[in-house]
């Protein structure tokens, strides 16, 4: 690690990301601080919609306005088909688009994007990390070089590989919450109004603040408590697991993103509960809202209420579909949700299938991210057609 960036230098931008999860305007500095790391002269954090060809999300810092708008208005197309292309053939979004090592120099001679975009800025390479993907959206942050700064190489490679876990969380966490910013003299107030839970603990799990969604939970034991003002879950092992994350959090914030980036807080049998944890060592606004926090952590349920029944809408579930997936998220696995309704493991799969399609995901662990993000995070309406965070606003 110390060999691709400085270890100081890593934790600092960590800190700068996981602050654009509590404050999403600090999105267009914190992406030109990653740009300088990868020595790029242009980045943009995208939301692109799949159906529709156009961008729901264009945060961007280097480029030139007047490109970027091109950009937006006649070039989302191609892009959307050249990535869905290679993403199709991935086995996992982890893996880096290269446009030097992915596409043929016959393909880059002749592509309008860069030919109107990219070469009248002098962009010679670009990487593309992917934050999400589902049959009709992706996310992901595109990186450029420009001609003096050469191609895409292992460094940037190896540096997107440590810094991607830390942007997916920080991304995760925003579609949690749904405020512009947050003060310390306003902090009660903008947590409170969160539909999820929010503790702020020390580095012994010691409650500092918790908001009122936190409190009625703790109030009734789950699917968080408080033993004598120390967080805990509804169960010894994910109790456990919590204060290993936030003890985590606070010693090593650069490595925070590794691991689970959810924390199941209850039993199998019950409708499922996930904490996230955010780190709070390092980072300027964080450091502010409470100075002896070391993490945040984020609680929500998935219900038929919340999560399911949003699923459901979206994706035109069938009631078979809806029964299969409220199992799996209990905990429950594919055998045993067959045997509970008694039907085939094979007719029960095929409606897991069905559920795949529908979604655009291919694994369980994707499915139950995808149900958490549907989940409403404040006290008020929810725009179904737009379940990506509305702090982020309208796109450029």
């Amino acid at each position: 690690m110390g060999e691709v960036l400085a270890h100081r230098r890593l934790s600092e931008l960590i800190g700068s990301i996981y602050d654009c999860a509590l404050d999403p305007g600090r999105w267009e500095g914190t992406l030109a601080d990653v740009a300088e790391t990868f020595d790029c002269a242009v980045v943009s954090l995208t939301l692109n919609d799949l159906h529709n060809n156009r961008f729901l999300i264009n945060k961007a810092s280097g480029w030139e306005p007047a490109l970027l708008r091109l950009k937006s208005e006649r070039h989302v197309p191609e892009i959307n088909a050249r990535l869905t292309e290679w993403l199709a053939q991935q086995s996992s979004i982890d893996e880096m688009f290269v446009t030097s090592a992915h596409l043929s120099p016959d393909y880059i001679q002749a592509s309008p994007y860069v030919e109107e975009c990219l070469k009248p800025q002098g962009i010679v390479d670009i990487m593309h990390m992917f934050l999400m993907h589902t049959r009709r959206q992706f996310a992901e942050i595109g990186l450029g070089r420009h001609a003096r700064q050469g191609v895409i190489t292992a460094r940037e490679l190896e540096l997107g590989r440590l810094l991607l876990p830390h942007l997916r969380k920080a991304v995760t966490i925003s579609d949690i919450l749904d405020v512009n910013s947050i003060e310390q003299a306003h902090m009660a107030e903008a947590l409170d109004a969160l539909r999820c839970g929010v503790v702020l603990t020390d580095e012994r799990a010691g409650i500092l603040h918790a908001n009122r969604s936190a409190e009625r939970m703790m109030s009734k034991g789950a699917p968080i408590r408080s033993v004598r003002r120390v967080l805990a879950a509804g169960t010894s092992a994910a109790s456990r697991e919590l204060r290993r994350a936030i003890l985590h959090a606070a010693r090593n914030e650069t490595h925070s993103g590794e691991g689970n980036a959810a924390i199941r807080l209850n039993d199998a049998d019950e409708p499922p509960a996930y904490a996230h944890v955010l780190p709070m060592v390092t980072g300027d606004l964080r450091t502010r809202l409470q100075p002896n926090a070391v993490a945040a952590i984020f609680v929500g349920a998935t219900d038929e209420q919340t999560g399911i029944g949003l699923l459901a809408k979206a994706y035109n579930l069938t009631a078979a579909e809806v029964r299969i997936l409220e199992s799996l998220m209990a905990g429950h696995t594919l055998a045993e949700t067959a045997q509970h309704f008694g039907i085939a493991r094979s007719t029960a799969k095929t409606h897991l299938d069905h559920i795949f399609a529908k979604t655009g995901v291919s694994r369980q662990t994707e499915l139950v991210r995808l149900t958490m993000q549907l989940t409403q995070p404040v006290h008020g309406p929810f725009d179904m057609a737009h379940p990506w965070p509305h702090q982020f606003g309208p796109p450029s």
